[in-house]
């Protein structure tokens, strides 16, 4: 068996510190400069520990060191490097390790990365062999990921053990960072791979936006949430990323970061766009809770697009503080399939096991399975 192997080492680096992915320009040293640290490793070694019980019948092809050779040779794997990158990785470092992998007919790629590493690979690898994406980046739409690193791993043994599992079309997704950044959303169809269907491992592609009616059930939350803050002067919340949240930042007319995490107190904005650090020096000592919504179609609660609300936040604002907001019609995309957690740490992630209560109307609340991944 021979399984291709990359890693973007910079993958997700942007994310705690709100810089919404590391595309482009000098944004890889500005999240260096705000305290960012490498996480890609981490989220794809627990992949990679699921294939451990293939070690004597797989054969790894990958880049050099952080791009895959070090973590394959460390787990026991044997491993044929095929190039290297450079000191810092880039687009360029990725389509050349997809090509030279491409060139070894391997019968399965398996990458680490987020939506602007899966479009580097489909560039090369189009729908020339079964991908499986490890989500380790900041923006994570595309339909070639599985939903957890673990998932990615289980996915791999079970295909490259020869279970017969059909190839699909996975939609490769990225939306502009530099657009990202300013609150717009501009996704955009590259391409597609091939994927291995399991649709207990493999995440849907990111659905987005509301319809007229769902704006005016969010405009109900919103006035619920609103009316808390007001019974609440001295409490920091927390304002979660995404569009259903919006309308909370239109009601008390306040300037809103869209695809970012924004900080109120007594009705007054304390900070737009914060990073972790930041939310953790507002709340030191202070009472705090945290209002997030689902990503629909893929359920995520946090782990995705939220990266700055990590769990050394969650811990301190304590679990009994966090709303989870959602209309009725984003938790039916998810066909009965639990909310999820993935803060990569595994202690917070199972603090949230079992069910939970999501805000559905103004006034009414729906009891929800939710998962945390360990």
């Amino acid at each position: 068996m021979k399984l291709g192997f990359i890693i973007n080492p910079i993958a997700g680096m942007g994310g705690r510190v709100g810089l919404k992915g590391t595309d482009g320009g000098d944004i890889l040293q500005q999240a260096i400069d705000l305290g960012a640290v490498p996480e890609a490793n981490a989220k794809t070694r627990r992949a990679l520990v699921e294939l451990s019980p293939l070690q004597d019948k797989l054969h790894v092809y990958t880049y050099s060191g952080a791009m895959g050779g070090d973590l394959a040779k460390e787990l026991g794997f044997q491993t044929t490097v095929l190039g290297r990158g450079g000191s810092q990785t880039t687009a360029e470092d990725t389509l050349n390790a997809a090509k030279d992998i491409l060139k070894e007919e391997v019968d399965l790629l398996l990458f680490a990365g987020g939506d602007g590493t899966a479009r580097n690979i489909s560039e090369v690898i189009k729908t020339t062999l079964p991908v499986i994406g490890i989500p380790a980046g900041v923006k994570i739409h595309s339909g070639v990921f599985a939903s957890h690193p673990e998932a990615a791993g289980q996915l791999a043994s079970k295909f490259l053990l020869g279970e017969k599992l059909e190839l699909v079309d996975g939609e490769v997704m990225d939306i502009d960072e530099e657009a990202f950044r300013d609150g717009v959303v501009t996704a955009k169809l590259y391409g597609v791979m091939q994927i291995p269907l399991d649709t207990e491992f493999i995440q849907m592609t990111k659905s987005g936006g509301n319809q007229a009616p769902e704006k005016e059930i969010l405009l109900g939350i919103a006035e619920r949430i609103v009316e808390e803050m007001e019974d609440n002067p001295e409490t920091f919340y927390i304002i979660g990323s995404g569009s259903s949240l919006s309308p909370i930042m239109e009601l008390l007319n306040l300037p809103n970061t869209l695809l970012g995490i924004d900080v109120v107190r007594n009705q007054q904005l304390i900070a737009n766009d914060a990073n972790e650090q930041e939310i953790l020096k507002f709340i030191q000592d202070q009472s705090a809770r945290i209002i997030v919504t689902v990503i629909g179609n893929q359920g995520y609660v946090f782990g995705r697009g939220n990266q700055q609300i990590s769990s050394e936040v969650i811990k301190r604002v304590g679990k009994e503080n966090i709303s989870i907001v959602a209309t009725r019609n984003k938790l039916d995309t998810l066909q009965g399939r639990p909310l999820l957690v993935d803060t990569g740490d595994s202690d917070i992630n199972s603090m949230f096991n079992g069910y939970t209560r999501v805000i559905i109307t103004f006034n009414s609340e729906v009891a929800t399975k939710i998962k945390g991944l360990v």
